[in-house]
């Protein structure tokens, strides 16, 4: 089993910045992607981001130029939000792949609130 730990939300002003990390641990086979999906009240959870264990990354088209996803050298990825809107607003979760005698298992984190609002 996995365990997805995030931080980094909280209550932004428009134009502001925030940095969220979220950190796999416990019986991991191989990863294959660490992402981030985010889920607005009322509206479906959507991708934001993505990178692949090859490196490259996707990026949802509402945030390209204003967020930044990146990994460390081990399980953690991080998700650089810059220029925030009150439209980002939202739940945003982790998401982990990982790969385990061929077969994709995915694993959510328990969310964390971005708030931006003047």
């Amino acid at each position: 089993q996995v365990q997805l730990v995030e931080s980094g939300g909280g209550l932004v002003q428009p134009g502001g910045s925030l940095r969220l990390s979220c950190t796999a641990s416990g019986n991991i086979f191989s990863i294959y992607s660490m992402g981030w999906f985010r889920q607005a009240p009322g509206k479906q959870r959507d991708l934001v981001a993505r990178i692949i264990s090859t490196g490259t990354t996707h990026y949802a088209d509402s945030v390209k130029g204003r967020f930044t996803i990146s990994r460390d050298n081990g399980n953690t990825v991080y998700l650089e939000m810059n220029s925030l809107k009150a439209e980002d607003t939202a739940v945003y979760y982790c998401n982990v792949e990982e790969l385990r005698f061929g077969a994709l298992n995915g694993y959510w984190g328990q969310g964390t609130q971005v708030t931006v609002s003047s």
